[in-house]
Protein backbone atom coordinates (compact mmCIF):
# COMPACT_ATOMS: atom_id res chain seq x y z
CA UNK A 1 0.00 0.00 0.00
CA UNK A 2 1.01 3.64 -0.34
CA UNK A 3 2.59 5.51 2.56
CA UNK A 4 0.14 6.71 5.19
CA UNK A 5 0.50 8.90 8.24
CA UNK A 6 1.83 7.16 11.33
CA UNK A 7 -0.52 9.18 13.53
CA UNK A 8 -4.29 8.98 14.04
CA UNK A 9 -5.70 12.17 12.53
CA UNK A 10 -8.94 13.70 13.71
CA UNK A 11 -9.87 14.18 10.06
CA UNK A 12 -9.10 10.83 8.41
CA UNK A 13 -8.29 10.54 4.74
CA UNK A 14 -10.81 7.75 4.26
CA UNK A 15 -12.78 5.09 6.09
CA UNK A 16 -15.46 2.56 5.24
CA UNK A 17 -19.00 3.80 5.83
CA UNK A 18 -21.44 1.00 6.65
CA UNK A 19 -24.90 1.30 8.11
CA UNK A 20 -28.04 -0.53 9.15
CA UNK A 21 -28.88 -1.56 5.58
CA UNK A 22 -25.60 -3.42 5.19
CA UNK A 23 -26.07 -5.07 8.59
CA UNK A 24 -29.59 -6.18 7.63
CA UNK A 25 -28.35 -7.54 4.27
CA UNK A 26 -25.66 -9.60 6.00
CA UNK A 27 -28.13 -10.89 8.59
CA UNK A 28 -30.47 -11.99 5.82
CA UNK A 29 -27.68 -14.02 4.19
CA UNK A 30 -26.72 -15.61 7.49
CA UNK A 31 -30.31 -16.56 8.24
CA UNK A 32 -30.76 -18.00 4.74
CA UNK A 33 -27.74 -20.23 5.33
CA UNK A 34 -26.24 -20.08 1.81
CA UNK A 35 -22.86 -18.38 2.14
CA UNK A 36 -21.35 -19.07 -1.30
CA UNK A 37 -22.39 -19.26 -4.96
CA UNK A 38 -25.90 -18.05 -4.34
CA UNK A 39 -28.45 -15.44 -5.39
CA UNK A 40 -26.68 -12.44 -3.83
CA UNK A 41 -23.60 -12.91 -6.02
CA UNK A 42 -25.69 -13.38 -9.15
CA UNK A 43 -27.79 -10.31 -8.38
CA UNK A 44 -24.74 -8.20 -7.60
CA UNK A 45 -23.12 -9.21 -10.88
CA UNK A 46 -26.21 -8.27 -12.87
CA UNK A 47 -26.80 -4.99 -11.04
CA UNK A 48 -23.17 -3.93 -11.26
CA UNK A 49 -22.93 -4.70 -14.99
CA UNK A 50 -26.16 -2.78 -15.61
CA UNK A 51 -24.86 0.20 -13.63
CA UNK A 52 -21.77 0.33 -15.84
CA UNK A 53 -23.61 -0.39 -19.08
CA UNK A 54 -21.89 -3.73 -19.64
CA UNK A 55 -23.43 -7.08 -20.65
CA UNK A 56 -21.68 -9.29 -18.10
CA UNK A 57 -20.33 -9.01 -14.56
CA UNK A 58 -18.10 -11.60 -12.91
CA UNK A 59 -17.64 -11.18 -9.15
CA UNK A 60 -14.35 -12.28 -7.57
CA UNK A 61 -12.57 -12.11 -4.23
CA UNK A 62 -10.45 -8.98 -4.85
CA UNK A 63 -9.36 -6.52 -7.50
CA UNK A 64 -5.86 -7.94 -7.93
CA UNK A 65 -7.28 -11.37 -8.70
CA UNK A 66 -9.64 -9.72 -11.17
CA UNK A 67 -6.68 -8.21 -13.04
CA UNK A 68 -4.89 -11.54 -13.16
CA UNK A 69 -7.98 -13.39 -14.37
CA UNK A 70 -8.58 -10.76 -17.06
CA UNK A 71 -5.11 -11.42 -18.46
CA UNK A 72 -5.46 -15.19 -18.19
CA UNK A 73 -8.86 -15.03 -19.85
CA UNK A 74 -7.30 -13.16 -22.76
CA UNK A 75 -4.66 -15.86 -23.15
CA UNK A 76 -1.75 -13.70 -22.01
CA UNK A 77 1.25 -15.51 -20.56
CA UNK A 78 4.97 -16.25 -20.88
CA UNK A 79 6.67 -14.47 -23.77
CA UNK A 80 4.10 -11.68 -23.82
CA UNK A 81 4.58 -8.05 -22.87
CA UNK A 82 1.91 -5.90 -21.27
CA UNK A 83 2.27 -2.11 -21.22
CA UNK A 84 1.27 -0.63 -17.85
CA UNK A 85 1.74 2.71 -16.12
CA UNK A 86 4.48 2.81 -13.53
CA UNK A 87 2.49 5.41 -11.58
CA UNK A 88 -0.06 3.03 -10.09
CA UNK A 89 -0.48 0.63 -7.21
CA UNK A 90 1.92 -2.26 -7.74
CA UNK A 91 -0.96 -4.75 -8.15
CA UNK A 92 -1.26 -3.67 -11.79
CA UNK A 93 2.29 -4.78 -12.57
CA UNK A 94 2.17 -7.79 -10.24
CA UNK A 95 -0.82 -9.22 -12.09
CA UNK A 96 1.18 -9.18 -15.32
CA UNK A 97 4.03 -11.06 -13.65
CA UNK A 98 1.67 -13.58 -12.06
CA UNK A 99 0.57 -14.79 -15.50
CA UNK A 100 4.20 -15.07 -16.63
CA UNK A 101 4.23 -11.98 -18.86
CA UNK A 102 6.55 -8.97 -18.64
CA UNK A 103 5.32 -5.51 -17.62
CA UNK A 104 6.62 -2.66 -19.77
CA UNK A 105 6.34 0.62 -17.90
CA UNK A 106 4.89 3.69 -19.59
CA UNK A 107 4.98 7.32 -18.53
CA UNK A 108 1.83 9.30 -17.70
CA UNK A 109 0.21 12.37 -19.16
CA UNK A 110 0.88 15.13 -16.59
CA UNK A 111 -2.70 16.45 -16.82
CA UNK A 112 -4.72 13.24 -16.50
CA UNK A 113 -2.06 11.30 -14.52
CA UNK A 114 -2.92 8.33 -16.77
CA UNK A 115 -1.23 6.70 -19.74
CA UNK A 116 -2.14 8.01 -23.17
CA UNK A 117 -1.71 6.88 -26.74
CA UNK A 118 1.33 9.16 -26.97
CA UNK A 119 3.06 7.62 -23.92
CA UNK A 120 2.21 4.05 -24.92
CA UNK A 121 2.81 3.99 -28.69
CA UNK A 122 6.64 4.07 -28.54
CA UNK A 123 6.61 0.97 -26.33
CA UNK A 124 4.60 -1.28 -28.66
CA UNK A 125 6.49 -4.27 -30.00
CA UNK A 126 5.82 -7.60 -31.62
CA UNK A 127 5.57 -9.06 -28.11
CA UNK A 128 2.90 -6.62 -26.88
CA UNK A 129 -0.21 -8.59 -26.00
CA UNK A 130 -2.12 -5.95 -24.03
CA UNK A 131 -2.22 -2.46 -22.62
CA UNK A 132 -3.58 -1.89 -19.12
CA UNK A 133 -5.05 1.59 -18.75
CA UNK A 134 -5.35 2.65 -15.10
CA UNK A 135 -7.99 5.29 -14.38
CA UNK A 136 -5.90 6.81 -11.62
CA UNK A 137 -7.55 8.67 -8.72
CA UNK A 138 -10.88 8.36 -10.55
CA UNK A 139 -9.86 10.30 -13.68
CA UNK A 140 -10.37 8.34 -16.91
CA UNK A 141 -7.58 7.46 -19.27
CA UNK A 142 -8.40 8.29 -22.94
CA UNK A 143 -9.71 4.82 -23.65
CA UNK A 144 -11.02 5.53 -27.15
CA UNK A 145 -7.57 6.52 -28.40
CA UNK A 146 -5.99 3.60 -26.57
CA UNK A 147 -8.57 1.18 -28.01
CA UNK A 148 -7.83 2.46 -31.50
CA UNK A 149 -4.11 1.91 -30.88
CA UNK A 150 -4.78 -1.63 -29.64
CA UNK A 151 -6.98 -2.41 -32.64
CA UNK A 152 -4.29 -1.22 -35.02
CA UNK A 153 -1.59 -3.22 -33.25
CA UNK A 154 -3.69 -6.34 -32.60
CA UNK A 155 -3.48 -6.35 -28.81
CA UNK A 156 -6.04 -6.21 -26.02
CA UNK A 157 -7.06 -3.27 -23.84
CA UNK A 158 -7.75 -3.98 -20.16
CA UNK A 159 -9.13 -1.17 -17.99
CA UNK A 160 -7.94 -1.08 -14.39
CA UNK A 161 -10.89 0.81 -12.92
CA UNK A 162 -10.15 -0.02 -9.27
CA UNK A 163 -10.31 3.68 -8.33
CA UNK A 164 -12.91 4.71 -10.89
CA UNK A 165 -16.37 3.40 -10.13
CA UNK A 166 -18.65 6.12 -11.46
CA UNK A 167 -16.01 7.58 -13.78
CA UNK A 168 -17.03 8.29 -17.37
CA UNK A 169 -15.19 9.21 -20.53
CA UNK A 170 -17.20 10.89 -23.26
CA UNK A 171 -20.43 9.69 -21.68
CA UNK A 172 -19.36 6.07 -21.35
CA UNK A 173 -18.59 4.35 -18.03
CA UNK A 174 -14.99 3.25 -17.74
CA UNK A 175 -14.42 -0.48 -18.01
CA UNK A 176 -16.73 -0.89 -21.01
CA UNK A 177 -14.44 0.11 -23.88
CA UNK A 178 -11.68 -2.46 -23.49
CA UNK A 179 -11.91 -6.24 -23.61
CA UNK A 180 -12.46 -6.24 -19.85
CA UNK A 181 -12.84 -3.75 -17.02
CA UNK A 182 -11.62 -4.50 -13.50
CA UNK A 183 -12.95 -3.01 -10.26
CA UNK A 184 -11.97 -3.27 -6.59
CA UNK A 185 -14.20 -3.29 -3.51
CA UNK A 186 -11.41 -2.83 -0.97
CA UNK A 187 -12.36 -1.20 2.34
CA UNK A 188 -11.65 2.38 1.19
CA UNK A 189 -13.23 2.16 -2.26
CA UNK A 190 -16.42 3.94 -3.36
CA UNK A 191 -18.24 0.61 -3.08
CA UNK A 192 -16.76 -1.70 -0.48
CA UNK A 193 -17.32 -5.32 0.43
CA UNK A 194 -14.27 -5.35 2.73
CA UNK A 195 -12.37 -7.25 0.06
CA UNK A 196 -13.77 -8.05 -3.34
CA UNK A 197 -13.58 -7.35 -7.05
CA UNK A 198 -15.57 -7.40 -10.27
CA UNK A 199 -14.81 -7.91 -13.93
CA UNK A 200 -17.12 -6.56 -16.61
CA UNK A 201 -17.10 -7.36 -20.30
CA UNK A 202 -19.34 -7.29 -23.35
CA UNK A 203 -17.76 -10.46 -24.77
CA UNK A 204 -19.85 -13.57 -23.97
CA UNK A 205 -16.96 -15.98 -24.64
CA UNK A 206 -14.58 -14.06 -22.39
CA UNK A 207 -17.28 -13.89 -19.72
CA UNK A 208 -17.62 -17.67 -19.79
CA UNK A 209 -13.86 -18.20 -19.57
CA UNK A 210 -13.62 -15.83 -16.61
CA UNK A 211 -16.40 -17.65 -14.76
CA UNK A 212 -14.58 -20.95 -15.25
CA UNK A 213 -11.19 -19.49 -14.25
CA UNK A 214 -12.59 -18.22 -10.93
CA UNK A 215 -14.12 -21.64 -10.19
CA UNK A 216 -11.32 -24.15 -10.73
CA UNK A 217 -12.01 -24.31 -14.45
CA UNK A 218 -15.51 -25.68 -13.93
CA UNK A 219 -18.58 -24.75 -15.92
CA UNK A 220 -20.77 -27.06 -13.88
CA UNK A 221 -20.28 -29.15 -10.74
CA UNK A 222 -17.83 -31.98 -11.35
CA UNK A 223 -16.95 -30.94 -14.92
CA UNK A 224 -13.62 -29.08 -15.14
CA UNK A 225 -12.91 -27.95 -18.68
CA UNK A 226 -9.63 -26.26 -17.81
CA UNK A 227 -7.30 -25.23 -15.00
CA UNK A 228 -8.51 -22.45 -12.72
CA UNK A 229 -8.47 -21.23 -9.16
CA UNK A 230 -10.86 -20.33 -6.37
CA UNK A 231 -11.54 -16.62 -6.82
CA UNK A 232 -15.22 -16.64 -5.90
CA UNK A 233 -16.93 -13.85 -3.99
CA UNK A 234 -18.94 -14.79 -0.90
CA UNK A 235 -22.65 -14.19 -0.50
CA UNK A 236 -21.95 -11.90 2.46
CA UNK A 237 -19.63 -9.70 0.42
CA UNK A 238 -22.11 -9.53 -2.45
CA UNK A 239 -24.96 -8.58 -0.12
CA UNK A 240 -22.92 -5.68 1.25
CA UNK A 241 -21.91 -4.64 -2.27
CA UNK A 242 -25.51 -4.51 -3.48
CA UNK A 243 -26.44 -2.07 -0.72
CA UNK A 244 -23.33 0.02 -1.32
CA UNK A 245 -23.96 0.21 -5.06
CA UNK A 246 -27.38 1.77 -4.55
CA UNK A 247 -25.85 4.83 -2.85
CA UNK A 248 -22.84 5.20 -5.12
CA UNK A 249 -23.91 8.12 -7.28
CA UNK A 250 -24.98 10.24 -4.31
CA UNK A 251 -21.66 9.55 -2.56
CA UNK A 252 -19.69 10.39 -5.69
CA UNK A 253 -21.56 13.65 -6.16
CA UNK A 254 -20.77 14.61 -2.56
CA UNK A 255 -17.08 13.99 -3.31
CA UNK A 256 -17.32 16.21 -6.40
CA UNK A 257 -18.80 19.02 -4.29
CA UNK A 258 -15.77 18.81 -1.98
CA UNK A 259 -13.40 18.70 -4.96
CA UNK A 260 -14.94 21.84 -6.46
CA UNK A 261 -14.59 23.63 -3.13
CA UNK A 262 -10.92 22.63 -2.95
CA UNK A 263 -10.38 23.76 -6.55
CA UNK A 264 -11.70 27.21 -5.73
CA UNK A 265 -10.02 27.61 -2.35
CA UNK A 266 -6.60 26.29 -3.38
CA UNK A 267 -6.29 27.92 -6.80
CA UNK A 268 -2.89 29.61 -6.97
CA UNK A 269 -1.84 28.01 -3.69
CA UNK A 270 -0.90 24.51 -4.90
CA UNK A 271 -1.14 22.63 -8.17
CA UNK A 272 -4.61 21.13 -7.90
CA UNK A 273 -5.86 18.23 -10.06
CA UNK A 274 -7.29 19.01 -13.46
CA UNK A 275 -10.15 17.24 -15.19
CA UNK A 276 -10.28 16.75 -18.95
CA UNK A 277 -13.33 18.34 -20.64
CA UNK A 278 -14.71 14.96 -21.76
CA UNK A 279 -14.28 13.35 -18.33
CA UNK A 280 -16.58 12.74 -15.36
CA UNK A 281 -14.21 12.32 -12.42
CA UNK A 282 -15.20 9.98 -9.59
CA UNK A 283 -12.88 11.90 -7.20
CA UNK A 284 -11.68 8.73 -5.51
CA UNK A 285 -8.67 10.81 -4.50
CA UNK A 286 -8.21 14.57 -4.54
CA UNK A 287 -4.50 14.78 -5.22
CA UNK A 288 -2.57 18.04 -5.22
CA UNK A 289 1.09 18.57 -6.10
CA UNK A 290 3.60 20.68 -4.21
CA UNK A 291 7.33 21.34 -4.49
CA UNK A 292 8.03 21.09 -0.76
CA UNK A 293 6.05 18.03 0.32
CA UNK A 294 7.63 17.55 3.77
CA UNK A 295 6.63 21.09 4.76
CA UNK A 296 3.03 20.53 3.66
CA UNK A 297 2.81 17.18 5.44
CA UNK A 298 4.06 18.78 8.65
CA UNK A 299 1.30 21.41 8.40
CA UNK A 300 -1.34 18.74 7.81
CA UNK A 301 -0.13 16.71 10.77
CA UNK A 302 -0.17 19.75 13.07
CA UNK A 303 -3.81 20.27 12.07
CA UNK A 304 -4.56 16.54 12.55
CA UNK A 305 -5.54 16.14 8.89
CA UNK A 306 -5.10 12.74 7.27
CA UNK A 307 -3.38 12.43 3.92
CA UNK A 308 -2.10 9.84 1.49
CA UNK A 309 0.89 9.58 -0.82
CA UNK A 310 -0.15 7.71 -3.97
CA UNK A 311 2.52 6.78 -5.06
CA UNK A 312 5.89 8.02 -3.74
CA UNK A 313 7.84 5.11 -5.24
CA UNK A 314 6.44 4.16 -8.65
CA UNK A 315 6.58 0.59 -9.88
CA UNK A 316 9.71 0.96 -12.01
CA UNK A 317 11.61 2.20 -8.95
CA UNK A 318 10.51 -0.68 -6.70
CA UNK A 319 13.09 -3.35 -5.72
CA UNK A 320 10.78 -5.97 -7.25
CA UNK A 321 11.43 -4.42 -10.67
CA UNK A 322 15.06 -3.46 -10.19
CA UNK A 323 15.95 -4.59 -13.71
CA UNK A 324 13.50 -2.07 -15.17
CA UNK A 325 14.96 1.44 -15.34
CA UNK A 326 13.07 3.33 -18.05
CA UNK A 327 13.13 7.11 -18.24
CA UNK A 328 9.71 8.28 -17.01
CA UNK A 329 10.09 11.99 -16.17
CA UNK A 330 6.39 12.80 -15.63
CA UNK A 331 5.97 9.77 -13.39
CA UNK A 332 8.99 10.61 -11.27
CA UNK A 333 8.04 14.27 -10.94
CA UNK A 334 4.52 13.36 -9.81
CA UNK A 335 5.79 10.73 -7.36
CA UNK A 336 7.90 13.36 -5.60
CA UNK A 337 5.09 15.95 -5.37
CA UNK A 338 1.68 14.29 -4.88
CA UNK A 339 -0.40 14.53 -1.71
CA UNK A 340 -3.99 13.25 -1.48
CA UNK A 341 -6.38 15.20 0.75
CA UNK A 342 -9.59 13.98 2.44
CA UNK A 343 -12.46 14.01 -0.05
CA UNK A 344 -14.76 11.51 1.66
CA UNK A 345 -18.44 11.85 0.92
CA UNK A 346 -19.11 12.26 4.65
CA UNK A 347 -16.50 14.99 5.11
CA UNK A 348 -18.09 17.85 7.04
CA UNK A 349 -17.80 21.40 5.72
CA UNK A 350 -15.95 22.43 8.88
CA UNK A 351 -13.48 19.58 8.35
CA UNK A 352 -12.97 20.69 4.75
CA UNK A 353 -12.27 24.23 5.94
CA UNK A 354 -9.65 22.86 8.34
CA UNK A 355 -7.99 20.97 5.48
CA UNK A 356 -7.93 24.09 3.31
CA UNK A 357 -6.45 26.21 6.08
CA UNK A 358 -3.76 23.62 6.77
CA UNK A 359 -2.80 23.40 3.09
CA UNK A 360 -2.58 27.19 2.85
CA UNK A 361 -0.34 27.33 5.91
CA UNK A 362 1.85 24.55 4.57
CA UNK A 363 2.22 26.32 1.24
CA UNK A 364 3.09 29.67 2.90
CA UNK A 365 5.53 28.59 5.59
Amino acid sequence: MAMRPLYSPQIPLSHPVLGDEEVAAVEQVLRAGQLAAGPEVRSFEAEFAAHCGARFGIAVNNGTTALELALRGLGIGPGDEVIVPSFTFIATANAVCMVGARPVFADIDPVTMCVSAATVAPLLSSATAAIIAVHLYGHPAPVDALAALCSKHGCALVEDSAQALGTRWRGRHVGTTGSAGVFSFYATKAVTTGEGGMLITNDPELSERLRMLRNHGAREVGMHLGVGTNARMSEIAAAIGRVQLRGLEARNEARRVHARAYDQALAGVVEHPRCAPDAVHAQHQYTIQVDDRPRLLAALERASVGYGLYYPRPCHMQPAFARERPSLPHTERAAARVVSLPVRHDLAEAERDTVIAAVRRGARE
